[in-house]
C-alpha cells in the first residue's frame, strides 16, 4: 500500500511542476507582449515629438511669410479685418442650449394655420399625419409632452451671425 501511496504523490508533484512551468511560460509570455507594447508607444511618442517639431518649422512666421511674398499674386491673400472676428457670445446657440418653445404657443399656432388653410389662405399647408410604428408612441408622446414636436425642432431659429 505504501507503494501506490509513493506513485500518487509522484503523480501529484509531476501535475504540479506541469501547471507550474505551463504558467511560467504563459507569465514570460505576457512579459514580452509588454515589452512590444511598449516599445510600440515609445516609438508613436517619438513620432508625435517628430510631427510637432515639424509642424513648429513649417508654421513659423517668416517662413510663412515669404511664402505669401512668392505666392502673393496667385493667391491675393489679404489680411484680415479686426471687425470679421466675432466674439464667442455672437456665435449662434447649439441646439441643445435653445429654449424650449411654450406648448400652448405651438398649439396655438399648428390651429391657426391650419384654420387659415382651411379658408384659402396662402400660408403653409399641414402634412397629413403619418401612421406611427410601434414603440414610437410612447416617444412622440414624451416628446410631446416636453413642448417639442419633432417636425418644429427643426423649425427653431438659433440665431445668425452678421
Amino acid at each position: 500500500m505504501l507503494k501506490t501511496f509513493d506513485l500518487v504523490l509522484i503523480g501529484v508533484m509531476t501535475a504540479t511542476a506541469a501547471v507550474t512551468y505551463t504558467i511560467k511560460h504563459r507569465a514570460e509570455l505576457k512579459l514580452e507582449e509588454v515589452h512590444r507594447l511598449e516599445a510600440e508607444i515609445k516609438l508613436e511618442k517619438d513620432t508625435i515629438d517628430l510631427l510637432k517639431a515639424d509642424w513648429a518649422l513649417q508654421s513659423q512666421p517668416n517662413r510663412l511669410e515669404r511664402l505669401v511674398n512668392a505666392y502673393n499674386a496667385e493667391l491675393q491673400l489679404q489680411p484680415t479685418d479686426s471687425t470679421a472676428l466675432v466674439h464667442a457670445k455672437e456665435l449662434p446657440m447649439l441646439k441643445s442650449e435653445v429654449p424650449v418653445p411654450d406648448v400652448t404657443e405651438a398649439k396655438a399656432g399648428a390651429r391657426g394655420a391650419t384654420v387659415a388653410s382651411a379658408k384659402g389662405a396662402t400660408g403653409k399647408a399641414q402634412p397629413p399625419p403619418m401612421p406611427v410604428p410601434r414603440g414610437a408612441a410612447q416617444q412622440r408622446d414624451a416628446v410631446e409632452q416636453r413642448g417639442v414636436v419633432a417636425d418644429e425642432a427643426d423649425e427653431i431659429e438659433t440665431g445668425s451671425v452678421e
